[in-house]
């Protein structure tokens, strides 16, 4: 009784432990010089914002801003509307639409790669949600071995926070990301 009681009290700790770090554990920042910033789709305000706040701080020369290629807006097209956006761009002659038909970050970078080929690039800034950081991070270095990657958050103050038990947006973020995380490490990678 005394070892059961000895193991139950252990297993509520590193619960514990597991659940107040597992936020910071998703998010790292290390926002590096690069030859490329590459924007990833999926969020349009934060990312792109972040993107070229970097670029403006001189991190690299050049910008990808990764658009999905079959999504619309109400009858527009997702690559036209992003198209639109990087013209009123003070930096316009510095950012590029990459065109993503992938569905996964994975995926995703798979379609990057296609569009690195105009640049002679060897480092990669990857700008995404500060909870998506090491899942991209890490899919990014899996995919594109030859390059080195960076990251850098944007944070989305809506969807995550690092107290992710505080506002149940957050929770749901944590909880999906993490699934997310284990589905890429045990499964996707190794396809």
């Amino acid at each position: 009784m005394r070892n059961l009681r000895i193991v139950l009290i252990a297993v509520l700790v590193i619960i514990l432990i597991f659940s107040t770090t597992s936020g910071a554990f998703l998010v790292m920042n290390h926002p590096e010089r690069a030859d490329v910033i590459i924007v990833l789709a999926g969020e349009t305000d934060h990312r792109p914002s972040r993107g070229l706040e970097l670029l403006s701080q001189n991190y690299a020369p050049r910008m990808l801003l990764d658009v999905p290629l079959a999504a619309k807006i109400y009858g527009l097209s997702l690559p036209d509307i992003a198209q639109d956006y990087v013209q009123r761009l003070p930096q316009k002659n510095s950012v590029t639409i990459c065109p993503i038909a992938g569905l996964s970050t994975k995926a995703e970078a798979q379609d990057v790669a296609v569009c690195l080929k105009q640049f002679k690039a060897h480092s990669l800034l990857i700008v995404t949600s500060d909870y998506h950081t090491r899942r991209a991070s890490s899919a990014f270095r899996h995919e594109l071995p030859g390059y080195e990657v960076h990251v850098a958050s944007a944070s989305e103050p809506q969807q995550f926070g690092l107290s992710w038990w505080k506002h149940r947006q957050w929770a749901k973020t944590n909880f999906e990301e993490w699934l997310r995380l284990v589905w890429w490490e045990a499964i996707d990678r190794w396809r």
